[in-house]
């Protein structure tokens, strides 16, 4: 039995130095002065509902960008917001100098209201890159920039950005930073590898010609989430290797976390709607594999408390869980300009276990509650 228990941990501390290895194998993407076409243009689609407190910080950071403006539109689509994010859209697209463009949504009820926001985007953007971000997002002035270089360089298809939270005020938001630092980090590598799973929505980029080409989100319009992900992988199959990940500091969008477990909770019951569909063979068995590392956590922590941590061979195994973990979100947390919190990982990694073991049981509800409305 217990050898069976440390070929598991063998094979998944093998897996966590293999995306160490596949981290350090990403190139790092320098900002650099490119020669950007005069007839280049890029559509940023940002899908927005009830962000008064947010959109004019970011309509703020995208007048800012290096990028020069001639290159650049903006589509803000405001989903039906019962708030003032509309009004702030307005007046900013009055008195600032970006091409901004305001679209104004019913409120009716649809599958993914974020798909629909960005399918009606795309139908006025001139674009022939496409960028997306959320309404609660801040970008740094080289965003645009160091993107459209790693396009123009690779001529990607596909562009996945590095994406954190800002303005952590305490344990719970530390450990959102953690955990979300590790999907960031495993979906980079998971690209790198070429077997693209992972991306987030609030810092992509995609060549309108290639999402044209696979029927955009045809197929899974159905599924409230995954805009992100199920496009990423359709762009694959039908352009291997053409998907890239920007590992450059410039390039990270900050986020808000989530203020409270309840909305924490939905965020990620949300998120796991997209998995329940996946039922892509590989990461279904990643997926349990990984369940069943933590549960086993849970029990062997709890056997080695009670022997006072004598067993020798339990230590190893528990090492083999947590030292190749700790040296892979060093890196990621470290990349991600939050090397402070790189201490905070010991804590995470305790607690990581029954976290994995709720949502994933979790995760078998299908509807949630997400800004106002029931969605699955």
């Amino acid at each position: 039995m217990m050898y069976g228990v440390f070929f598991i941990f063998f094979l998944y501390a093998a897996a966590c130095l293999w995306l160490c290895v596949q981290w350090i194998r990403i190139p790092q993407r320098h900002s650099e002065t490119i020669s950007v076409p005069n007839d280049f243009k890029l559509s940023v689609i940002i899908p927005v509902r009830n962000e008064e407190r947010n959109i004019g910080v970011l309509l703020n950071d995208l007048q800012q960008q290096t990028l020069d403006k001639r290159h650049i539109e903006v589509i803000v689509v405001n989903d039906a917001s019962t708030d003032a994010t509309e009004a702030i859209v307005r007046a900013f697209e009055k008195e600032q100098f970006l091409d901004l463009k305001l679209i104004s949504l019913n409120d009716v009820a649809v599958m993914s209201p974020k798909k629909r926001a960005i399918t009606v985007a795309l139908k006025i953007a001139s674009g022939q890159l496409i960028v997306t971000t959320d309404g609660d997002c801040r970008v740094g002035a080289k965003w645009l920039e160091t993107i459209v270089q790693t396009y123009l360089l690779t001529n990607a298809k596909f562009i996945s950005g590095p994406v954190t939270f800002l303005d952590e005020k305490n344990s719970f938001d530390i450990f959102q930073t953690i955990e979300f630092a590790s999907l960031i980090g495993t979906g980079a590598c998971l690209l790198e590898a070429k077997h693209p799973t992972m991306c987030n929505g609030a810092n992509l980029a995609y060549q309108r010609a290639a999402f044209d080409e696979v029927g955009g989100y045809e197929g899974v319009d159905q599924i409230a989430s995954g805009d992100d992900e199920f496009l990423l992988q359709k762009i694959h199959q039908r352009y291997p290797g053409s998907a890239y990940f920007v590992k450059n500091g410039a390039a990270i969008v900050r986020t808000q976390p989530q203020e409270n477990w309840r909305t924490f909770y939905r965020q990620r019951i949300r998120w796991a709607g997209k998995w329940a569909v996946n039922r892509r063979p590989a990461t279904m068995i990643v997926a349990v594999f990984v369940f069943i590392v933590n549960a086993l956590t849970i029990v062997l922590v709890a056997k080695a408390l009670g022997e006072e941590m004598r067993d020798f061979g339990m230590n190893t195994i528990l090492i083999l869980k947590f030292l190749p973990e700790f040296l892979f979100l060093s890196l990621i947390i470290s990349f991600l300009k939050k090397r402070t919190f790189v201490w905070y990982i010991p804590l995470v990694q305790l607690f990581y276990p029954f976290y994995v073991l709720f949502f994933g049981l979790a995760a078998q509800q299908r509807e949630y509650e997400w800004k106002g409305r029931r969605l699955r």
